[in-house]
């Protein structure tokens, strides 16, 4: 296993700019996730300097208070709008944790700061989180169970996530469970080759908005794709879920998932919004990767603090390299981004491996 919890021991402070690249709530969530999974304190200043309201949101201060609750870790600093934060991580604890986030942020974000961290306990976790489970700026939950945590299977990480409610921005009121297991055996990844991702299979998510909503959205849909209409399923959702809409397009390659997202929101047509579906959708299965960008943002941090790996993704987003900054200042590690077209990039992540195991 990657290292057992161990008491606090004094480390060197890393120091991290909040403001560079992307500059958002991800280098936040990244910084929390390697401090406690490596037992090295961490400063971030300038926290999301790029963001219209800089500092910590609602949302943040839920990542950063269940990333503490995991590993008895302390805080300074974590209040509404402060733009640093020191976090001290103690030892990483197995347990059951719930967490409620108490608006429509994504629980799912949540999630992926706590798992590199529970991964590391000495014992199986079961994780409960109430907000939001299908947010515009979040992977959804069908995400996170179809594509993120079998990708994590492949490098030794056994973890679940089951949606147990439906929440959309901004009601939220939405509920995920997540089990994860101690990573005993780590691997590398190698996702590399070419995939035929086949037909799509299309669903849209309908609660408390006009059915002509999910009406026009299976129309576009269904034109942009070629599909029969019949094809493109409704799936209304019970009366006491949303307003909310999303649609889910689904590819299937072997055991690979690949899933693209859109949402709807106030002011965006139902036609507009299905067309940035199948814009996406058709890029992924025309480029023939194995792996998506937002999956390929995701996958960095757990490679490193593994054994590392290869896939490949027909793009490479700031906040991929975003990510793979977070990583070099708190471990070295270079991530190397090779272009093989313009629409397949090689993603190289060196792992940590036995050089993280005993900093526990």
């Amino acid at each position: 296993m990657l290292g057992q919890a161990r008491p606090r021991a004094r480390a060197t402070m890393i120091v991290i700019d909040g403001s560079f690249g992307e500059g958002g709530g991800q280098i936040l969530r990244g910084s929390l996730s390697l401090s406690a999974a490596l037992g090295v304190p961490v400063r971030i200043e300038r926290i999301r300097a790029k963001r219209p309201k800089p500092g910590l949101g609602h949302q943040h201060l839920a990542a950063a208070r269940a990333a503490a609750k995991v590993c008895d870790g302390q805080l300074t600093g974590a209040k509404r709008g402060s733009t640093e934060l020191i976090f001290e991580p103690g030892p990483v604890r197995a347990g059951h944790y719930s967490r409620e986030i108490g608006t429509a942020g994504s629980t799912t974000l949540i999630l992926q700061t706590l798992l590199p961290i529970l991964a590391r306990a000495d014992g199986e976790s079961v994780v409960t989180i109430h907000g939001g489970t299908h947010n515009p700026m979040a992977p959804p939950a069908e995400f996170i169970s179809e594509c993120y945590l079998p990708a994590l299977a492949r490098v030794g990480i056994a973890a679940n996530c089951r949606l147990l409610l439906h929440g959309f921005y901004p009601k939220g009121g939405g509920a995920i469970r997540a089990t994860i297991a101690p990573w005993r055996d780590p691997a590398p990844l190698d996702l590399t080759g070419e995939v035929d991702w086949g037909e799509p299979e299309v669903t849209i998510l309908i609660a408390n908005l006009p059915e002509h909503v999910a009406e026009r959205e299976q129309a576009e849909l269904a034109a942009r794709l070629r599909l029969d209409a019949m094809a493109v399923r409704i799936e209304p959702l019970p009366g006491e879920v949303g307003p909310g809409n999303a649609v889910l397009i689904r590819y299937r390659a072997g055991e690979l998932v690949g899933l693209v997202t859109a949402f709807g929101e106030p002011g965006k047509s139902a036609e507009r919004v299905a067309q940035e579906a199948a814009r996406e959708a058709k890029l992924l299965a025309r480029s023939r990767a194995p792996v998506d960008p937002h999956l390929a943002d995701q996958l960095i941090l757990p490679l490193a603090l593994g054994r590392g790996g290869a896939f490949v993704t027909n793009a490479v987003t700031e906040h991929a390299r975003t990510q793979a900054e977070v990583l070099r200042r708190f471990l070295g590690l270079e991530v190397l981004f090779e272009m093989v077209r313009p629409d397949s990039w090689r993603v190289q992540v060196p792992g940590a491996g036995d050089q993280v195991k005993g900093q526990r």
